[in-house]
């Protein structure tokens, strides 16, 4: 930052055809002094800021690429919010109003493209466009750890700013159909549901414990899902 600060104003250039007589007479120089130029010696303290510049530009878009992929470990959903317009307060208070297990990060497109190379978060590519922040959740509780946006765009009547996209289990999730992650059924739900149906028939309940606790484990599983897909495509 220093750096493009001082190229902000380059040094005046001193031209050739002035001489140290020019700027300080002095009768004891001769009366043909030799013309000293320094342009040569700009020209190398310029090229040499430019390169301090470009390297300091280059390490915070490294710097901005491990970011992002730090915090796609262990996320379950990684959404774009359109941030256009956005005052400095409005993203302080943004964040504020954020649960613990999510987090806000504002990063170039081709940056975060780059981070998701080759990993199942590709399928967001859609929203590789426009002015997006990055909103990174680590909680299987989708819908509470959106929900905290969603309360803020309407307090702050941001209709303009809401979600252009998102990743969740390799799907790419537009906007005409973020209703169907804001709905999803918490664990707690899914578990409920399942107990309710093993109720009856009887039988079939004490035949599902009297199996292997593997059986037991992927019965369950296969039944979570189930009940997952049946909310999404509702």
């Amino acid at each position: 930052m220093e750096a493009t600060l001082f190229l902000s104003k380059p040094l005046p250039t001193i031209k050739s055809s002035h001489s140290f007589s020019s700027f300080y007479p002095n009768p004891f120089l001769p009366s043909k002094p030799h013309k000293i130029s320094f342009s040569s010696k700009t020209h190398k303290q310029s090229s040499s800021n430019f390169t301090i510049t470009a390297a300091i530009s280059r390490t915070k878009k490294e710097e901005t690429v491990e970011t992002v992929k730090n915090h796609l470990e262990n996320c379950y959903l990684l959404a774009a919010i359109n941030y256009k317009g956005f005052t400095v307060k409005q993203f302080q208070e943004l964040r504020k109003s954020l649960p613990e297990n999510t987090t806000l990060i504002v990063a170039k497109n081709t940056l975060v493209e780059k981070a998701i190379q080759d990993t199942q978060w590709e399928a967001i590519k859609p929203c590789m466009k426009g002015m997006n922040a990055w909103l990174f959740v680590h909680t299987e509780e989708i819908p509470v750890a959106i929900k905290p946006y969603r309360t803020f765009q309407k307090e702050k009547k941001l209709e303009d700013n809401d979600f252009t996209g998102a990743c969740f289990e390799g799907k790419f999730y537009g906007p005409e159909e973020f209703k169907s992650l804001e709905t999803l059924p918490s664990r707690a739900e899914i578990y409920a549901k399942l107990l309710g149906s093993l109720k009856s028939p009887g039988n079939a309940l004490v035949g599902t414990l009297q199996a292997p606790a593997r059986d037991l484990v992927m019965v369950l599983k296969a039944y979570i899902k189930k009940l997952e897909d049946e909310q999404q495509q509702g």
